[in-house]
């Protein structure tokens, strides 16, 4: 070889050697400007990186939780309506639906595959879709710390910080915590919010009760919630579904027999229902207890020393409510209003120029003072209000033919009409309100607060008040129990004249003249709602008494001490009425009604427990013997319907009440386990049957309690007694038996006006 030949190899040697120093001297420097990038990346120098502690703690929006006492989900208050659930209350199709289908190694690999990341490049290089090179736990990351990228090169950037998520994510979880928390956080579109409410939403049904094909249909939703929603597009989420189920059978998760099987379904929306306050049980409880706990998270403190966040914090409440109660009370109001009350009402009023108003002089200037104040106290008027829109334009859209939905028993209907004409329509719709209480324990178990949340919201357990009617006459009886009269002492059905301190007069009168002039007894004026028989009692013990006793059993509103005070002219609301009431079945002992037995946080740990407040109102005699007074308007008086028409046999105690005018109809029903009370009557107290057979309360609400009470009593699992009041242990100091106790007065006088 010659010279020259030996120097051009030399030279060609030495070239590629320079080529090869400069090729791994660039590799090592894009390694290290890698690293240094990464390291930048990690230490938050190119924009926000998570810190340890938000690592450790990653936050979430919880949902707080409503659960009835038999540990059912009434509802919850929330931002995002999420709860978390733990990787073990996952079923196990869920979990390898989610692997098969996003991460097939995700226990091999420690937060990046880089064998489906070089498969996603190498896709993106040749426009082939080869799948995705996110791992389950960037996808995690992602959701956690996603700040949207606004150029290319942040695009790159945040790629990487997911990366270095995934990788300290990975250092301080294990594998099933990763996937535990991935599906709490996803938004599964619709309010559902994580895994336990997509499954409750979408399927009615817990995380590790779902099915194959509904866990491979939420797993496939992963990719794209609103493509392949299953409400709003089903087709593409069947097809979604479908993939999934063949990503589980080529990685062996399913076989092929199970496959064919199970991809034949269709999607199943049967259960589908969204969660909000508008909607399921107990709504109006619901909306209740959301102002009670938003004043007591303000008084409660997290060990952080902030308040406790009602909407944030993952709160597990636990109300007395019991749901199957909960159910018949309120399939019983729907029952009753929207079958028979409601349509006779309609009936009622029907051609009539004023309905569903009655007024007997200036009925055109009164209607016309209720609509405008109906329509000063609407939304819409608020905002047009808040919005400073002037007044004529306010009538002018009050009065301009809208579309709009409106309510109806049979569901609601698209219409066009004005709003002033809306208000009037709602006008017609009588209200309800119902609420049970266990007598020992205090307990709400069934809480009714009207018709329907979404389109009447005034509540008329605890918000409304209305006058009582006969309904207050116990109060005033118990006073004569508690000074040694019996049910079997007689009085003189006359007409009483009452001296007011002004020098005027009062005489009640009677809707019936029935038994004018003959002795009756005090069980028999109470079970027929002889207002006479109760003007003699308040003559002998005065109005202030009156008010004493029923503050002692509860009773917090203004009560006008005069003598019609026992006639029911006060307005108390139904929650103070049904505790008042539960004071006889409870021996005497009144106990507040309360709703929540006890608080726990997100962790399980209880922050506070409730107990109701107590106190002695009168004696175990008394109470006994007032509840034998109030068997008696079942027995034989304004509250006979219950045997003779829905055929009850058991004991039970209970009091009808018509206000003036039939504008509120009242029930109080006793049972030795359970204490409720019922409200019907319109919105306005102008609006009302213009007779006493359709307006009283033996019509309007006594019905109510009866289909109420036949539920309860048909569900075996409930339980509930039949049996008899327990007497008091003591023997009694009056007879109860009235042939005995008319035999016992000798002289057989007859109390009299002269002697009080």
């Amino acid at each position: 070889m010659s010279t020259l030949e030996t120097d051009n190899n030399i030279k060609k040697t030495s070239g590629y050697r320079k080529y090869i120093v400069l090729f791994w001297s660039l590799f090592a420097i894009g390694i290290l400007l890698i690293v240094i990038l990464f390291n930048l990346i990690a230490k938050g120098k190119l924009g926000y990186m998570p810190t340890f502690e938000e690592l450790e703690n990653p936050k979430s929006n919880l949902a707080s939780e409503i659960y009835s006492i038999d540990d059912e989900l009434l509802g919850k208050y929330y931002i995002e309506n999420r709860t978390d659930v733990h990787y073990t209350d996952l079923d196990t199709n869920l979990v390898n639906a989610l692997i098969a289908t996003e991460d097939i190694r995700f226990y091999q690999h420690a937060g990046i595959d880089f064998k489906a990341l070089a498969r996603a490049i190498a896709g993106a290089l040749t426009g082939q879709d080869r799948g995705g090179g996110s791992t389950i736990t960037q996808q995690f990351a992602k959701l956690l710390f996603h700040r949207r990228p606004d150029s290319k090169i942040k695009t790159v950037v945040q790629k990487m910080k997911e990366w270095v998520i995934a990788s300290q994510l990975e250092q301080r979880y294990s594998k099933e915590e990763i996937i535990a928390m991935y599906l709490n956080k996803f938004d599964f579109v619709n309010n559902a919010v994580g895994i336990k409410s997509a499954a409750k939403i979408y399927f009615n049904t817990s995380p590790d009760s779902l099915k194959l094909e509904e866990s491979a249909l939420l797993v496939g939703m992963l990719k794209n919630p609103s493509l392949y929603n299953p409400d709003r597009r089903p087709d593409t989420a069947l097809y979604r579904r479908n993939t999934v189920l063949n990503q589980m059978l080529k990685y062996g998760f399913i076989d092929r027999e199970l496959y064919d099987s199970v991809r034949q379904l269709p999607v199943d929306m049967s259960h589908f229902g969204r969660q909000d306050h508008l909607s399921g049980h107990a709504t109006y409880f619901r909306e209740y207890l959301r102002g009670e706990l938003k004043k007591w998270c303000s008084e409660h403190f997290k060990p952080d020393g902030t308040a406790y966040d009602l909407y944030k914090d993952g709160l597990r409440i636990y109300t007395t409510i019991d749901s199957r109660l909960q159910q018949y009370a309120e399939e019983a109001v729907t029952e009753h209003l929207s079958q028979d009350l409601q349509p006779a009402f309609f009936k009622h009023w029907e051609g009539y120029t004023n309905a569903p108003f009655y007024f007997e002089n200036n009925a055109r200037e009164e209607i016309n003072k209720i609509m405008n104040q109906a329509m000063r106290r609407s939304e819409r008027y608020r905002k047009m209000k808040q919005a400073d829109k002037p007044n004529d334009s306010i009538l002018l859209s009050f009065n301009t033919p809208t579309a709009m939905r409106v309510f109806s028993w049979e569901g609601e209907i698209d219409t066009v009409m004005t709003p002033m004409d809306s208000i009037r329509y709602y006008k017609f719709f009588l209200r309800a309100g119902l609420m049970s209480v266990e007598p020992r324990t205090g307990y709400v178990k069934a809480y009714v607060g009207g018709i329907n949340y979404k389109h009447f919201q005034y509540d008329q357990v605890t918000q409304g008040a209305r006058q009582v009617g006969s309904t207050f006459k116990p109060f005033l009886y118990t006073l004569a129990m508690q000074n040694g009269l019996s049910p079997c002492t007689k009085f003189a059905n006359i007409q009483p004249i009452i001296y007011l301190d002004n020098g005027d007069t009062w005489e009640p009168r009677n809707s019936s003249t029935k038994d004018l002039g003959t002795e009756i007894t005090l069980k028999y004026a109470l079970a027929t709602s002889n207002n006479w028989i109760s003007g003699w009692l308040i003559k002998r013990f005065s109005p202030q008494s009156v008010v004493k006793i029923a503050r002692k059993m509860g009773v917090t509103s203004f009560l006008d001490p005069v003598p019609a005070i026992v006639l029911g002219s006060s307005d108390i609301s139904l929650y103070e009425l049904t505790g008042a009431m539960n004071t006889f079945v409870n021996k005497g002992v009144h106990i507040k009604p309360i709703f929540i037995t006890r608080i726990e946080d997100k962790n399980g740990n209880v922050v506070e427990t409730f107990v109701p407040e107590q106190n002695e109102a009168m004696s175990e005699e008394t109470a006994y013997l007032m509840l034998e007074l109030m068997k008696g308007v079942v027995d034989h008086g304004t509250g006979i319907r219950l045997k003779a028409k829905y055929k009850f046999e058991n004991p039970i105690a209970g009091k009808t009440g018509t206000t003036n005018n039939h504008s509120d109809g009242w029930f109080m029903g006793l049972t030795p386990e359970l204490s409720t009370g019922i409200w019907v009557g319109c919105e306005d107290r102008s609006a009302h049957f213009r007779s006493l057979s359709l307006g009283q309360g033996a019509n309007m609400a006594l019905p109510i309690w009866a289909i109420y009470m036949q539920k309860v009593y048909a569900d075996t699992t409930i339980n509930l007694s039949m049996e008899d009041f327990e007497p008091p242990l003591e023997p009694l100091s009056v007879e109860i038996d009235c042939d005995k106790y008319q035999a016992q007065q000798k002289s057989g006088r007859v109390i009299r006006d002269d002697e009080f």
